[in-house]
Formats: C-alpha cells, sequence, structure tokens
C-alpha cells in the first residue's frame, strides 16, 4: 500500500527524497521503495522519518 501520507509530509517540508534519505542515514531508493509500499521499514527508520518530518508514528505509518 502506497504511503501517501509520507510523501505528503516530506513535500511539505519542501524535502526531496534524497534530502530526507540523508537524514535518515539510508538510500534515496529505500524512502522511494517506503512511499510505493514497496518496503516495510524498520521501527528504527520509522522513528528517524516521523523525527525529520515531525510528526507521529500514529501520522505517518498507522492508520
Amino acid at each position: 500500500m502506497k504511503n501517501l501520507r509520507l510523501k505528503s509530509a516530506r513535500a511539505a517540508k519542501d524535502m526531496s527524497q534524497e534530502d530526507l534519505a540523508d537524514i535518515c542515514g539510508v538510500s534515496r531508493q529505500t524512502i522511494s521503495a517506503v512511499e510505493k509500499g514497496d518496503y516495510n521499514p524498520t521501527i528504527k527508520l520509522c522513528i528517524a522519518i516521523c523525527k525529520a518530518l515531525d510528526k507521529t508514528l500514529d501520522e505517518l505509518f498507522w492508520e
């Protein structure tokens, strides 16, 4: 399932996938795969993404 909330939150911060990847210590391809729903991130990566985007886990990853 695509994670449109993640993509929207990243865009609202005017961040590219590369910018978010650099902050989180992963590749741009990893961020792309998470957004497309092709990769289930670890809780550590979920937390790093949330901190980078000033969002909670509930806001980005849980329905």
